[in-house]
């Protein structure tokens, strides 16, 4: 059984909290994020603790979910999050134009990528793409919808792929 409900989240300094109600708003470093959470779960603060109850045994997922995405806030505002995509491929690139991120994956036609609010692209080599932000949910959706683009496959293992993703090789056809 899982007890992250019950682990208390410290509160680095330069980094503020602010509840109203279920609201929770973050403010730190890198910006300010703000969420809302279900009333079963109480938020109490300590001094730089933020500790988390659950008004019954009812709602024991929710208790780690709702512990564990705040955690994700204070880290986000603090540290930020950072997703690594590699484009495997002859003649796969990608680049910038402006805000958008231009792909070339094999499409007769370039595949055009607008970056949700928050989150910033960055394109180091024609063959790595870095999507951050403070949000890590907003950062890991934005990823996995350009990886979407062209997903890797398993025979030539072409395709958008994460930095630290193994793509599992399956040998082809043989002749007879």
């Amino acid at each position: 059984m899982s007890r992250i409900g019950y682990k208390k989240v410290v509160i680095p300094e330069g980094v503020t909290m602010t509840q109203d109600g279920n609201t929770i708003t973050v403010k730190g470093p890198k910006g300010s994020i703000s969420r809302d959470f279900r009333p079963e779960i109480t938020i109490k603060t300590e001094g730089n603790e933020v500790s988390f109850d659950r008004i019954s045994d009812q709602y024991k997922a929710l208790h780690g979910t709702t512990r564990a995405l705040f955690a994700n806030m204070v880290e986000g505002v603090t540290k930020g999050y950072e997703k690594h995509l590699d484009l495997v491929g002859v003649g796969y690139r990608a680049q910038m134009q402006g805000t958008k991120l231009v792909l070339n994956v094999g499409y007769s036609h370039p595949v055009e990528m607008a970056a949700p609010e928050g989150i910033k692209i960055e394109v180091p080599s024609n063959t790595e793409i870095v999507i951050s932000g403070i949000s890590k949910e907003s950062v890991g959706k934005f990823a996995a919808e350009v990886r979407e683009v062209r997903s890797p496959e398993p025979y030539k293992g072409k395709g958008i792929r994460y930095h630290d993703e193994y793509v599992r090789r399956k040998e082809g056809k043989t002749g007879k």
